[in-house]
């Protein structure tokens, strides 16, 4: 009940592979005598599942080309920034599993269908499959891809007439295995039977039930008849669980994933960066010169068409669309760019590799000195190859010289840098102190209002309970968290009362600058804190504006539809409007109180005069006795705001008239 007061989160509807694995694994080493506590251990587990990945990937590649893909391979994934901000230590979350997941189902499917291994090992990779994409089913929402992907393959499998009997067997144990543990869970049920991938994942069997029947010695009319039967069949049922409402949640769900620009209309969704449309810059910085590995290995794997490496291209050209559409898939495009890459890196080296090991030709004069000068080009070629690679995974120009991999391995964990973007060189304290604070001077059912983005930091590590976190599984109640910031503060305290709230936090980040007259320095806000995010509270708030009205909340003449309302949108300065509301307030206090108790000494005043709350007072604000040297010195010239206000309801109730 610390979570998503006063609902509740119900645990049930999350997806359990994780906690379960990590319950699993603490029981058994605790059993064995490891003293380790929970948090610390769970700390530790995306970075052993990371390993575990690369270690996979490695079997994946070795089957595709040899050991040296799979070397290739496992490197290119231990260095890739988006697999490495997934598997960082602390990052203990679905993605971290995920991936584990996806690889070990693609590495056991492509196994299974194998036809140079025997039945009986086909159906141990088939058993080994299905177990494997149940675990990642109930441990990533991108699951609902590989299901896509699948149907995909084995679909162009059947249409390339390399449909075997032995596709047809291990595709219906690993799938109808998979989904019968899966829906046993809650989180799942029986109604993921009926989403659109597993209807595209029957359908597919289906056609596969049809080849396997068109095999045997039947009439062209008999045929003929068949695959339209079962055309109709399968565009029938996707028709009448279409009409029935049954396939809306992946609609709605996924669709802003192959339309990215859908995301625009969903305020809530777009505010999170993760889930932002790629810019080329992201995914250059994420590959690097990588891209050029990346696309001779679509070359070569193009060239060799077998069974695998049709996998492989469907899987390299569908994640790097999605991982465009948004820029959390770089991560699930990881391991298809290694793979892909390694094999392209091979098929570059292979050729001038062969010539190098190639004995000189003693008999004839002409030939021992075109051999000669051939390997000696092939010498240079496999160098600047070499160097290539080196420049991708070390040096990187594009990020100034600093090795990529150093960068993303070492940067910090976001609470660890106070939410800047920063690097310190040891961790920030001003987050880290308002969450003790919490946790030494306020109760368990101490209620926090906060925008979501700080709700985990404060109900798990603060101890208090909070209204929303990253979990987002209330779009009401963040629409209400976005108008108690956003209405003006009489209004903010009917819906904070709502929750029995006593404090509310804000986050906020200055910089120094000259003033206008360049005569001193002032301190502004810099938007990496609250200050750049309340334009998604009032876009996320102006959704609910009829119902806010509809409550007797605001009126026409009040009410918003997003951040235009407060702000003069040609200079960006808040209108009067915009400083009378609460997020306003919150921010500009916390702003004029560290001038008032820091910037003095320096003589640093505030741009503009903060506001200060009627009905909020100062419970706790970390960060305000950071001096401008401090914070030049250890963030770049950030400086970091924690803002805890005590809600003060005896003076709302005074001015009220409220009992």
């Amino acid at each position: 009940m610390q979570q998503w007061y006063p609902a509740g989160l119900d645990m049930s509807a999350s997806y359990p592979s994780l906690p379960m694995t990590a319950a699993a694994l603490y029981s058994i080493i605790s059993f064995l005598g490891v003293n380790i506590d929970l948090m610390s251990f769970c700390s530790f587990l995306p970075a052993i599942f990371g390993v575990i990945a690369c270690l996979i990937i490695y079997f994946i590649g070795k089957d595709m080309g040899g050991k040296t893909v799979g070397l290739l391979a496992a490197l290119f994934l231990a260095l890739a920034p988006s697999f490495l901000a997934r598997t960082a230590l602390g990052f203990f979350d679905t993605e971290s599993v995920g991936i584990l997941g996806l690889l070990s189902f693609v590495l056991l499917f492509l196994r299974a269908i194998d036809e140079n291994r025997p039945p009986r090992s086909s159906l141990l990779y088939s058993f080994g499959a299905a177990g494997a994409l149940a675990y990642f089913l109930l441990g990533w929402g991108a699951s609902y891809y590989i299901l896509g992907l699948t149907a995909l393959f084995v679909l162009t499998l059947i249409l390339l007439k390399r449909y075997t009997p032995r596709l047809l067997f291990s595709y219906s144990i690993t799938f109808g295995l998979a989904f019968f543990i899966a829906t046993k869970f809650p989180y799942l049920s029986l109604n993921y039977l009926t989403t659109g991938p597993v209807i595209l994942v029957a359908s597919v069997f289906l056609l596969l039930c049809l080849a396997e029947v068109l095999r045997h010695n039947i009439s062209a009319k008999t045929k003929t008849m068949l695959a339209a039967v079962t055309l109709i069949v399968i565009v029938g049922v996707a028709v009448a669980l279409s009409q029935l409402g049954y396939l809306a949640n992946i609609a709605g769900k996924f669709i802003s994933v192959l339309d990215p620009f859908l995301r625009a209309a969903a305020p809530l969704l777009e505010s999170v960066a993760e889930h932002r449309i790629s810019a080329w810059g992201t995914i250059y910085y994420d590959l690097g010169l990588g891209i050029l590995f990346f696309l001779a290995g679509l070359y070569f794997t193009l060239r060799n068409p077998t069974n695998r490496n049709i996998f492989l291209l469907l899987f390299g050209a569908t994640s790097l669309y999605f991982a465009a559409s948004m820029v959390r898939l770089l991560a699930l495009f990881a391991p298809a760019f290694s793979l892909l890459a390694a094999t392209g890196t091979l098929g570059i080296l292979k050729p001038f590799y062969a010539l190098l090991r190639e004995a000189p030709d003693i008999a004839v004069k002409a030939k021992r000195r075109i051999a000669h000068v051939s390997k000696e080009y092939s010498g240079i070629a496999v160098f600047l190859i070499f160097m290539l690679l080196t420049v991708n995974l070390a040096f990187s120009p594009q990020t100034g010289g600093i090795p990529r991999v150093y960068g993303q391995a070492y940067s910090p964990l976001t609470i660890t840098a106070a939410s800047l973007p920063v690097t310190p060189n040891e961790p920030a304290t001003e987050w880290l102190d308002m969450l003790s604070w919490t946790r030494n001077n306020l109760q368990s059912t101490t209620i926090v209002c906060a925008w979501w983005d700080y709700g985990y930091w404060l109900s798990i590590l603060g101890n208090v309970t909070t209204l929303a976190d990253n979990a987002t599984v209330n779009s009401t109640q963040i629409e209400n968290i976005g108008f108690i910031f956003m209405a003006p503060e009489e209004k903010a305290l009917a819906m904070l009362e709502r929750y029995n709230a006593k404090y509310i936090l804000v986050f906020v980040t200055l910089g120094i600058a000259q003033s206008s007259s360049g005569s001193s320095y002032v301190v502004r806000f810099v938007g990496y804190g609250d200050e750049g995010k309340w334009q998604w509270m009032a876009r996320i708030s102006g959704q609910a504006r009829d119902r806010f009205i509809a409550e007797g909340l605001l009126d026409e003449r009040s009410a918003w539809k997003d951040e235009k309302a407060f702000i003069n949108t040609t200079s960006g300065a808040w209108l009067d409007v915009g400083k009378n509301t609460t997020i306003y307030k919150l921010m500009s206090w916390a702003k004029q109180r560290w001038a008032d108790v820091s910037g003095v000494q320096s003589g640093i005043t505030v741009d503009e005069a903060g506001v200060q709350p009627t009905y909020f007072k100062e419970a706790y604000f970390a960060g305000e006795n950071l001096s401008a040297i401090e914070a030049s010195a250890k963030y770049g010239g950030l400086i970091p705001i924690v803002a805890l206000y005590e809600i003060d309801w005896q003076k709302y109730y005074n001015a009220t008239g409220k009992p």
